[in-house]
């Protein structure tokens, strides 16, 4: 499958963003996605994630309450909906996809198959 991350961009301290994972060539209901970010001088780390049906989902903590993730699997995409966004959330933003036969989410990077190619989002103070 390959996916394409978009919808990042300059907005400033308190705003909102919305990213976008596409994803193309294989049936995407058979994938959980993850989203992952990685902020300069610092290793990439894990975000959210929602499960192929997309009732289950997780959230790091540090941006849980304020982030949403959820997925149209007739669009084949997922969102990422960011609220009350921090400097400390600026980062590019990767989706990443895992092949599943169930309804579980993981938060391990080495756990998904498919990466998109990242989109920056940049929180000015």
């Amino acid at each position: 499958v390959q996916l394409q991350a978009s919808g990042g961009g300059l907005v400033q301290a308190g705003g909102s963003l919305r990213l976008s994972c596409a994803a193309s060539g294989r049936t995407f209901s058979n994938y959980a996605v993850g989203w992952f970010r990685q902020a300069p001088g610092k290793e990439r780390e894990f975000v959210a994630a929602i499960s192929r049906g997309g009732g289950n989902t997780r959230y790091a903590d540090s941006v849980k309450g304020r982030f949403a993730i959820s997925r149209d699997n007739a669009r084949n995409t997922v969102y990422l909906q960011m609220n009350s966004l921090k400097p400390e959330d600026t980062a590019v933003y990767y989706c990443a996809a895992e092949a599943v036969s169930t309804q579980a989410v993981r938060e391990a990077q080495g756990a998904y198959d498919y990466w998109g190619q990242g989109t920056l989002v940049t929180v000015s103070s």
